[in-house]
């Protein structure tokens, strides 16, 4: 899977016909931008990133309800990320409300998601286990519980070993786009 971020198309860098465009609801100011953006790459298939109990900025806010007739309408819409998911009981309420088309993708962010990791794959409806580990939010969360950064590789480690022995794909970051000029309006950039 190649997953490309929407903030690449703020730079005109066309995406490989394949490529699975990533649309993350925290760098979009209001629903008619996300529409925008699903009608303009309606020839890909779309990876929604909804951020839940996100701190950093930027953070604008989506509830469920603000987009669930856009998850009905767009059938392009194929993968549905949640963060900050540390148990199956954090994906309780998607399980409900996300479509049966739509893959849910739980991202990891934590030393409890990972020890929790195998009751989540199983809650994850369908066939296809997909999760999504977030490396920065996880360094994180581990100097906020005071470990020390030696384990963040045992982490990894622990995560990548259960994704290879339970047939479970696990997404994770490589490499960003740096710019000196910024090409958005959001609500923490002007």
């Amino acid at each position: 899977m190649l997953i490309i971020s929407q903030n690449a198309s703020n730079y005109g860098i066309p995406l490989p016909s394949d490529a699975i465009y990533r649309i993350n609801l925290a760098w979009i100011n209001n629903i008619q931008e996300f529409e925008e953006l699903l009608k303009k790459h309606k020839n890909h298939k779309i990876f929604l990133d909804l951020p839940i109990n996100r701190v950093k900025p930027p953070n604008n806010k989506y509830s469920l309800n603000d987009i669930s007739q856009i998850l009905k309408s767009y059938n392009n819409i194929k993968y549905f990320a949640i963060s900050n998911v540390n148990s199956s009981k954090d994906l309780e309420h998607y399980i409900q409300f996300v479509p049966n088309n739509i893959i849910l993708v739980p991202k990891i962010e934590s030393p409890e998601g990972i020890g929790n990791v195998s009751e989540i794959v199983q809650a994850i409806p369908g066939q296809k286990k997909i999760l999504m580990l977030d490396h920065d939010d996880l360094f994180s969360a581990l100097t906020k519980l005071n470990e020390s950064p030696d384990k963040f590789k045992d982490y990894i480690n622990e995560l990548v070993e259960f994704c290879k022995e339970n047939n479970t794909i696990l997404l994770r970051t490589i490499g960003v786009i740096f710019s000196d000029e910024e090409k958005r309006i959001t609500e923490y950039m002007n």
